[in-house]
């Protein structure tokens, strides 16, 4: 075990803790820091100190919600919700009434905004009417998490009552799913052309990722100027096609977050760890998702009976770790209305 900063690491910590950002041979090197050393847990303590100084002790929860379940034939080899997984058998999409009622809900827990989720064949049109529902009933900021968009139908999102959209060039984009990344990256730049918030993470990590791939995501987060950025760790349901490379810990996800705190440098990205635990708090973390409805890490149809936190818990936690949650939202002030990408990026 290492119990020694060297002056290498020390130079980069000094740097990223000013905001000026990091390069891409200083964050690989941060990411193949021993885990258990000071080393880490210094670059820990700078991320812990960046979002404080930039965010405050505000803890921010927002509400995810899947509206819906289907066997999907886009089949993710990371997602419960496929066909290949074989475990929901038939389309389930719940009520307008109950979406609305988890809604309010969460707006009367103190969530900060609703992630509204749908599978990649949801039909649009309906994403656009349950858009304008919860606009009419709650007040929180309604993100979008859905499949790639044409620059039209970002208007449409728009005009529906969603302020952003959350998309993310997964790990393994067009080898663990059928999609494209250059498509992917278009539609992060729509998003930002018609006006709305990007929310990314970087996602969903599992210990077969080389770290140079999860870098380039953090710099991908950092080129187009995310809302909020992060790690999600990939959760193997049972059977699923991923299951025999394992997971990574809670801890290698602090230690993810850190680097990607220091990456981000001067952009003003609150930063997300999913799924919510503690010591992500310690590393840079502000953000968690409490859910309800569907998810594609479960085998459940609805998450409040699976793997899901409730609102009151990750408050629970973000209180735990010296954090507010009752301070109004860092994600949705006039510092995030960022339409080009930071000048000082290091593309992907």
């Amino acid at each position: 075990m290492s119990w020694q900063v060297t002056p290498r690491i020390s130079e980069i910590l000094k740097k990223g803790g000013d905001f000026q950002g990091i390069d891409r041979a200083s964050a690989l090197e941060l990411m193949h820091l021993e885990l258990h050393s000071r080393e880490t847990y210094a670059l820990m303590e700078t991320a812990n100190r960046m979002t404080r100084e930039q965010f405050g002790d505000k803890g921010e929860n927002h509400l995810h919600i899947g509206v819906n379940i289907e066997p999907c034939p886009f089949n993710c080899s990371f997602c419960s919700l496929t066909e290949s997984a074989h475990i929901f058998r038939e389309k389930v999409e719940f009520p307008t009434e109950k979406i609305i009622g988890w809604a309010k809900t969460g707006e009367q827990e103190g969530a900060d905004a609703l992630n509204i989720m749908t599978t990649g064949t949801y039909p649009f049109r309906k994403l656009l009417d349950l858009g304008r529902h919860l606009t009419a009933a709650v007040s929180m900021p309604l993100v979008a998490n859905t499949r790639d968009v044409t620059h039209k139908e970002g208007e449409q999102l728009l005009d529906a009552g969603f302020v952003g959209a959350y998309h993310a060039v997964r790990l393994g984009e067009g080898k663990d799913t059928p999609f494209v990344k250059k498509k992917r990256v278009r539609t992060i730049t729509i998003l930002k052309d018609v006006g709305l918030r990007w929310m990314n993470c970087v996602e969903p990590v599992g210990p077969e990722h080389k770290a140079e791939e999860i870098v380039d995501l953090m710099f991908l987060a950092r080129e187009y100027g995310a809302t909020y950025s992060g790690i999600m760790r990939r959760i193997n349901f049972r059977g699923s096609l991923m299951e025999p490379f394992g997971m990574i810990t809670e801890l290698e996800m602090a230690r993810m977050l850190a680097v990607s705190r220091l990456v981000m440098g001067d952009v003003p990205a609150a930063h997300c760890s999913h799924e919510p635990h503690e010591i992500s708090l310690l590393a840079g973390g502000n953000l968690f998702f409490p859910e309800v409805g569907s998810n594609p890490r479960d085998g459940v149809e609805q998450m409040d009976a699976g793997r899901g936190k409730s609102i009151l818990e990750t408050k629970q936690i973000h209180r735990e770790m010296g954090m507010d949650p009752l301070l109004p939202s860092n994600c949705f002030s006039d510092r995030q209305d960022r339409q080009q990408p930071s000048s000082h990026a290091h593309p992907a």
